[in-house]
């Protein structure tokens, strides 16, 4: 048997050649090849340079605003999230910002795999007859490919940022509008090449984790569908279809027929979840309208097709000129789709006139800057929409519990670390910054699980590199169990945890127990075994609390 020395990166060498092979064999058989001259035809040297430039421009950003450089896995993204119309410098960077390296990979190989379809439908080359490739700076490939492609790209960007609702942050909007174009102008292409990027990613996955070991363990997740920023997504999308109708109107070429755009857009839409309308209840709890998703994609998807094969012609012939009777067939539909553009983005407007209130945070903070950090429950959460409004039994008021950060220079109140996920994982770094600086807080929870209460006496730290404070604790929480007719409760302090005892006779409390070390309180003696705290008297032992673990 051959024996591979372990440092030999087998596994990925071996994917690299099977592609090799696999280019190879393909290239022998359908030399000259016709795809190499097509690419040609349209664009640079045959390459997509404005994608390429594109994806260079993000991954800067990533890398050196966000300072991915140095963190690849936990870049800075607080800062450049769209928080309002009032921080520039959050609307200017969230769209062209991730959340992670995960983040930014996924809309990479989105870009890479749908931006050279529609970069391919718009071509380096101008094909206006009688027209010349250097006659003027709008038909000079060069220009074309490095300059006005990327101009576009991001106003797009800047148009998904300024009508995006809540503070989001991603590429996705563009690539939805690369999705949107390219669905309209070469149908099942897109389709293929959407469903190329599954092959890309899995090759990006096989290269950088060739095998994977997985063992169960406890997770804290929220539900897949909601952390999708659906808005953002369907207004990008709206405007690469608007913007390729626009396109294919200006060339009055060959328009794909009725049933191909209707596959390919329902296709896409329900790859890319779109169907997935969801609404959020506060503390952690979301809300999944599958079937009315379902029936928005299919209206959208017959809507571009209808309008996309729609003809020039009146809606009534004769009509007079000017009349709306005299609007062109696949007029009709483009009006429908600037409504429903409309519909999506109006809203955001008033959301985004929202900033950060001068009012002090409550309890105890810390500060970094211009951010404060402090631990709250139950309390307004400072970024809701300012008018209630219900839709299908559902509310905007929200109260939130957990890590929240404020910047009032940057119009920032967000919870960085929800109650729930601190709990779970018992510390949480929240990463702070700014262009050019980076810095941390760090949230720490200790505390008891009280039996037959299934809740905890906790306290909260919050930490800097400069001080650290006490944010929060519980009051006394009392345990089920009643030991010789008295009440028994943790009680979180500044220094630590004590136990009190009560009943008819008073109230008194002691320290918790160590390991070594126990403690008397009205006769009753409290021991601790391993996390574990138990009451004894006269021959009786109960269990009466538990120190918190974490994940």
């Amino acid at each position: 048997m051959l024996d591979i020395p372990g440092w030999v990166p087998f596994h990925r060498l071996a994917v690299v050649f099977a592609l090799l092979v696999a280019i190879g064999a393909l290239a022998f058989v359908d030399r000259p090849s016709r795809l190499t001259a097509t690419l040609r035809r349209r664009f640079l040297f045959g390459v997509p340079w404005g994608t390429l430039v594109t994806i260079g421009g993000v991954l800067a950003v990533y890398l050196f605003l966000q300072d991915g450089r140095s963190s690849w896995y936990r870049p800075i993204v607080i800062p450049f999230r769209a928080w309002s119309y009032f921080y520039p410098l959050g609307m200017l960077s969230a769209p062209f910002s991730h959340s992670s390296a995960g983040h930014l990979i996924g809309n990479l190989i989105g870009t890479l795999t749908l931006a050279p379809v529609a970069e391919y439908a718009l071509g380096h080359y101008p094909r206006r007859r009688g027209s010349t490739s250097f006659g003027s700076l709008r038909t000079n490939p060069y220009v074309r490919a490095f300059l006005l492609f990327p101009a576009g790209v991001f106003v797009v960007g800047l148009l998904t940022s300024v009508f995006a609702l809540g503070p989001v942050i991603g590429f996705s909007g563009v690539v939805f509008a690369f999705g949107g174009f390219a669905l309209v102008t070469r149908p099942v292409t897109t389709i293929l090449a959407l469903f190329s990027g599954r092959v890309v990613r899995l090759f990006y996955d096989a290269m950088l984790s060739p095998e994977v070991t997985a063992t169960a363990r406890p997770v804290f997740s929220t539900p897949w569908w909601a952390q999708i920023a659906l808005q953002g997504h369907a207004i990008g999308l709206l405007f690469g279809v608007m913007l390729g109708i626009w396109v294919l109107r200006r060339r009055d070429g060959t328009q794909p027929t009725a049933m191909r755009s209707f596959a390919a857009v329902l296709l896409f839409a329900v790859q890319e979840s779109m169907w997935a309308v969801y609404w959020f209840r506060g503390s952690e709890t979301f809300v999944l309208f599958r079937a009315v998703g379902l029936a928005l994609v299919i209206m959208l998807a017959i809507l571009v097709a209808l309008t996309v094969a729609s003809s020039n012609r009146p809606i009534r012939a004769n009509a007079p000129t000017g009349s709306v009777g005299s609007a062109r067939r696949w007029q009709v539909g483009v009006a429908v789709l600037l409504l429903a553009t409309s519909a999506l983005t109006g809203p955001a407007i008033p959301a985004n006139m929202f900033t950060a209130a001068s009012d002090d945070l409550p309890g105890e903070r810390v500060e970094v800057r211009d951010y404060e950090i402090t631990y709250v429950e139950d309390v307004p959460n400072g970024l809701t929409a300012a008018f209630d409004i219900e839709l299908f039994g559902e509310s905007t008021t929200t109260n939130t519990s957990g890590v929240v950060v404020k910047s009032e220079q940057r119009g920032i109140w967000t919870t960085a670390v929800s109650k729930n996920r601190l709990a779970f994982d018992g510390r949480s770094v929240v990463r702070l910054g700014g262009v050019g600086w980076r810095d941390e807080a760090v949230a720490a929870r200790d505390g008891y699980v009280v039996m037959g209460t299934g809740t905890s006496a906790y306290r909260v730290f919050l930490a800097t590199e400069n001080e650290t404070v006490l944010a929060h604790k519980t009051g006394p929480v009392q345990a089920e169990p009643v030991v010789a007719g008295r009440n028994i409760s943790v009680v979180p302090t500044d220094a630590g945890y004590d136990l009190q005892v009560s009943s008819d006779r008073g109230t008194v409390r002691g320290p918790m127990p160590t390991a070594n070390v126990s403690t008397t309180l009205d006769n009753i003696r409290f021991v601790r075994h391993e996390q574990f705290i138990f009451a004894e008297y006269r021959g009786t032992r109960v269990r009466v609390a538990r120190e918190e673990t974490y994940n």
